[in-house]
């Protein structure tokens, strides 16, 4: 067996809420501060350690734009569906003559009311629109 190289000793101030990181981080983990304060030490001086930190960073951006990659398509698609839904409907909703008119502005107001409220019910309590027509997608290409 290879004889031991003793370790040299140093005399480090931490502060009160750092010692106690280290005391119970070290009594969870049935080891000696002093190995948990070495391992630590040498991890932030070690010459990978800004790589390693690139890395992790480079992959959450990366996560990051994917996401904002799927927000703008979906975001894309919603507005496509309104302006087809808007065409759609003044293409094909005739005028109406003024005193029916009338009536059908106070429907349409007792209707906006209705789905506002609707509207709300659904955002709090369940799946989206978008969630619901992949999954009948899914279900319909079984």
């Amino acid at each position: 067996m290879a004889p031991r190289k003793k370790k040299a000793q140093i005399s480090v101030y931490l502060d009160p809420a750092t010692m106690g990181l280290l005391a119970d981080y070290a009594a969870r983990r049935d080891q000696p501060q002093s190995l948990i304060a070495e391992a630590a030490i040498a991890s932030f001086l070690s010459p990978d350690a800004a790589e390693q930190r690139e890395a992790t960073i480079a992959k959450r951006l990366d996560q990051l734009d994917r996401r904002m990659a799927r927000l703008e398509r979906d975001l894309s698609i919603s507005v496509e569906t309104l302006a087809v839904f808007v065409r759609f409907w003044l293409a094909t909703t005739p005028a109406l003559a003024e005193p029916v008119a009338q009536a059908a502005r106070a429907k349409a107001g007792e209707r906006y009311e209705a789905f506002v409220a609707a509207l709300g019910r659904r955002l709090a309590k369940g799946p989206r629109l978008a969630q619901e027509i992949a999954e009948d997608g899914g279900a319909a290409k079984a």
